[in-house]
């Protein structure tokens, strides 16, 4: 004991120095929270809660109580720092019988780097949850220089899954760069569940199956898991569909053995909640399938006439004519012996395969089919602007301006000029020569590639929008990674996808343009993109070479129309505004 108390001061000291030379940050400052994976965000405030605060007279005690657990929230940041800390307060006792404290009242983080690949952060042996509850819980990241090359990292961290957070701050080093990410445009996936949904028992936060489901799909996801409590509550379904999200997820037989009987008229009177407001996919679920069930007949017959029930309220909603109605069945999540902890509660494993399921149903329903070779993902290549932020601005856009005319592509887009408005636009003037008053979204990415494109279309930026004109021109930042080969096929699959998100418009594929010192490699490139591409009277390609290239026919670019070899300048912008005014 003597020994322990030695450590725990030892401990206490070495943090003492470190606090002294750390600037903090707390994501309950500004306006609206720096706090992601819930709705009512705004509403909510100063806490780690998930439910508003009038939910506390409109759902049941138990419910109210554990919506102030933190699960499924999380906190997205940008830093350069080398190691970062992060210290808050709970309410709640460390542990539970059947969850690590690490999974009850611990963080987990995850960094993205400039190129889009995730990657777990670790702090072994640098973190202390003090010896009672109203201790301060310190994690200490170090060494995070494979996160930091170049512009630094995205971080998000996952907030404790049974705990209720009361404080928390994060702290980088005084030289450091620290911003908190703004709250994604993009909807959510909306989970209501039982103690499974909630996080039990993971081994770690990170690791509830919500959370994966988020990781993987790169989609926001909201828990609305609650332990013993996910009973299918008129109450509750009232504030899911406050919920504009893209998905529902109805996962509650666990806890529906006992009323059993209303599964049928709960899940019928919810879904048509829901569909008072919105006709988002829902998706309804089957009780996982004990895994002791085979050597426990009244457990066997739980699971069975739960499910029986569930799919009995399924049918009714198919005859009345529901649309977008799913259902995932114990089959389809497939829980194999060693998935639960307890024959109820799912292990790491367990959080897998229910991952796996839901990630498979999720891209089944939203058509989600990627090529292999462009695996969508982010990126964070270009410091003059953010991303994620540029992303968002693009939903924003779309969904309220309902532009006429889009324009796809890279920095050579991305700097023309238009909205949504960056700190580069040079060619500004010919930009509002060629649009004037028309509604027009610049959905060029600085340094974006193929892959990229595919993130930021199946992640919504063509779902709520009805173009009649789309300009596409992407692939000149996958030279020097891809074959001409590949780049063609990336960009024809880039065009079935627009094809089936925007039928309405036509589409105009542009060949890459030329440029310094790739001018042969390009001409082959466009050559035979030509060759290969299909059109049809919805599709056709156009070429620009002839206005940007020298008039020798040695086929070299014209320099004096670049600021460097690939951006154009003022006028060559014109010369490519030249070429695209005929195709209105």
């Amino acid at each position: 004991m003597k020994k322990f108390r030695l450590l725990v001061v030892l401990f206490a000291l070495s943090f003492t120095s470190v606090f002294a030379q750390t600037k903090w940050f707390n994501p309950l400052d500004g306006d609206e929270p720096s706090i992601q994976g819930r709705a009512w965000n705004k509403e909510i405030g100063k806490s780690f809660n998930r439910f508003p605060m009038r939910a506390k007279s409109l759902v049941r005690p138990d419910v109210w109580y554990l919506s102030t657990n933190s699960t499924g929230l999380n906190i997205v940041f940008y830093t350069n720092s080398p190691e970062i800390i992060v210290k808050y307060t709970v309410s709640g006792g460390l542990s539970l019988v059947n969850l690590t404290t690490i999974a009850t009242s611990g963080v987990d983080m995850y960094v993205t780097d400039s190129d889009g690949k995730t990657e777990w952060c670790a702090c072994p042996g640098n973190y202390s949850f003090g010896s009672s509850a109203k201790d301060t819980i310190v994690y200490h990241y170090k060494n995070l220089e494979y996160a930091n090359k170049g512009r630094g990292g995205k971080y998000q961290l996952f907030l404790p899954l049974y705990n209720s957070v009361t404080s928390m701050q994060i702290g980088v080093p005084q030289d450091s760069k620290f911003q908190f990410a703004a709250k994604p445009q993009e909807k959510p996936i909306l989970v209501y569940g039982t103690s499974i949904a909630q996080g039990a028992s993971a081994s770690r936060p990170a690791m509830a199956w919500s959370n994966i489901v988020a990781r993987r799909t790169g989609s926001p996801v909201i828990n609305l898991g609650f332990s013993g409590n996910g009973r299918l509550e008129s109450a509750v379904f009232d504030l899911i569909s406050e919920v504009d999200a893209q998905m529902y997820i109805i996962d509650c037989m666990p806890n529906m053995y006992l009323w059993h009987d209303s599964i049928v008229n709960r899940t019928i009177a919810g879904v048509k909640k829901i569909r008072a407001k919105s006709s988002a996919p829902i998706m309804l679920v089957e009780n996982d399938g004990y895994k002791y069930s085979n050597t426990n007949k009244p457990i066997k017959i739980e699971c069975e006439v739960t499910n029986q029930e569930l799919h009995k309220a399924y049918d009714k909603l198919l005859a009345m004519g529901e649309k977008n109605i799913y259902y995932l069945t114990l089959e389809d999540i497939g829980l194999t012996p060693d998935s639960q902890i307890d024959g109820w509660h799912a292990s790491d494993i367990g959080m897998e395969q229910y991952a796996n399921a839901y990630v498979k149903k999720i891209n089944e329903i939203k058509n989600y089919k990627p090529m292999e070779l462009f695996t969508p993902c982010t990126q964070r290549r270009d410091d003059c602007y953010e991303w994620g932020d540029r992303h968002d601005a693009v939903l924003e856009r779309n969904r309220t301006a309902n532009p006429e005319i889009l324009l796809i592509g890279n920095s050579i887009t991305h700097f023309w000029g238009g909205e949504p408005v960056c700190d580069r636009q040079w060619g500004s003037k010919s930009w509002k020569e060629l649009f004037g008053k028309k509604r027009v979204t610049n959905m060029g990415f600085g340094w974006d590639r193929i892959e990229n494109v595919f993130w930021r279309i199946y992640h919504g930026e063509l779902d709520e929008c009805h173009a009649k004109t789309i300009f596409m021109m992407i692939g000149t930042n996958n030279i020097g990674i891809n074959t001409n080969e590949q780049i063609v096929d990336g960009i024809i699959g880039l065009v079935k996808l627009v094809r089936d998100r925007q039928p309405q418009a036509k589409l105009h594929v542009i060949k890459i343009y030329p440029r310094a010192g790739q001018e042969e490699r390009v001409l082959a490139l466009n050559n035979l993109l030509e060759s290969k591409l299909q059109l049809d009277s919805m599709t056709d390609i156009i070429d620009v070479t002839s206005q940007l290239t020298l008039k020798d026919g040695s086929g070299k670019i014209d320099s004096s129309l670049f600021r460097d070899g690939l951006h154009p300048n003022e006028l060559g912008y014109s010369r490519i505004a030249k070429v695209l005014k005929k195709h209105f």
